[in-house]
C-alpha cells in the first residue's frame, strides 16, 4: 500500500509533465516556419538590397553619361513589353504549380513548373537578343556610364531568372522521379517565392527605366 501511495506523486508529476510538454508541442508546431522558407526569406531580404543599390546607381550616372547612345536611342518598348508580358505569364503559371503541389496534385505541379521554365527562358532569350542589339547599336558596358550601369543591372537580373529556370527544372525532374511528394510542397513553394521575387524586380526596372524614358 505504501509502495502503491510512493509511486502515485510519481506517476502524476509524469502525467502534467507530459501534458505540459504535448502543450508546448502543440504551441511550437504553430510557431514554426520551414527551415527553408526562413532561410529564402533571409536570402531576399538582402537580394532586395542588391537590386536596389544597382538601380538606384543606374538613376544616379543616368543624367551623367554624355557619351555613346542614350536610352531613348536603343530602347525598343514593344520588344522588351512582350518580354515583360511573357515573365508575369510565368508568375501565374508558377502560382498553379505551388497550389497544384499544395493540393497533391503532383503531375500537374510538374507540368506548370516545366512551363513556368519556358516562359523564363523564353525571357532570357529576349534579353540575350536585346543586348545582342544594342551592342551592334554601339553601346558596351564599357562605352558610357549608362552603358555599364544598365548592362550591370539587367544582367544581374538575368543571371537570377537563369538560375530560377534550372532551379524550376530540377523540382520538375525530382517531382517526375517521386522525390518531391504533396507532403514536400514547401520544396515548390519556396521556388516560387523566388520566382515571384525575380518578377517583381523586372517590374521595377521595366516600369522605372523603360517606361518613364518613353514618358519623357
Amino acid at each position: 500500500m505504501s509502495a502503491i501511495a510512493a509511486e502515485a506523486p510519481h506517476d502524476d508529476h509524469g502525467a502534467d509533465h507530459g501534458g505540459h510538454g504535448h502543450e508546448e508541442l502543440v504551441e511550437n508546431n504553430y510557431m514554426k516556419v520551414p527551415n527553408v522558407k526562413l532561410a529564402l526569406w533571409t536570402f531576399l531580404g538582402s537580394e532586395c538590397m542588391f537590386f536596389g543599390s544597382l538601380i538606384a546607381t543606374y538613376f544616379f550616372y543616368l543624367e551623367k553619361s554624355i557619351s555613346g547612345p542614350l536610352p531613348a536611342e536603343v530602347f525598343s518598348i514593344e520588344i522588351t513589353s512582350i518580354s515583360t508580358f511573357v515573365l508575369l505569364m510565368s508568375s501565374f503559371t508558377m502560382a498553379l504549380a505551388v497550389d497544384s503541389a499544395k493540393s497533391g496534385a503532383m503531375d500537374k505541379a510538374r507540368n506548370w513548373l516545366v512551363v513556368t521554365a519556358l516562359c523564363g527562358s523564353v525571357f532570357v532569350g529576349f534579353q540575350v537578343y536585346e543586348f545582342y542589339h544594342f551592342f551592334h547599336m554601339g553601346l558596351a558596358l564599357q562605352t558610357s556610364l549608362f552603358g555599364s550601369t544598365f548592362y550591370t543591372m539587367t544582367g544581374f537580373h538575368g543571371a537570377h531568372v537563369t538560375v530560377g529556370v534550372i532551379w524550376l527544372l530540377m523540382c520538375a525532374a525530382l517531382v517526375n522521379n517521386g522525390k518531391i511528394k504533396a507532403e514536400r510542397a514547401v520544396v515548390i513553394e519556396s521556388a516560387g517565392l523566388y520566382w515571384h521575387f525575380v518578377d517583381i524586380v523586372w517590374i521595377i526596372i521595366f516600369t522605372f527605366v523603360y517606361l518613364l524614358e518613353f514618358a519623357k
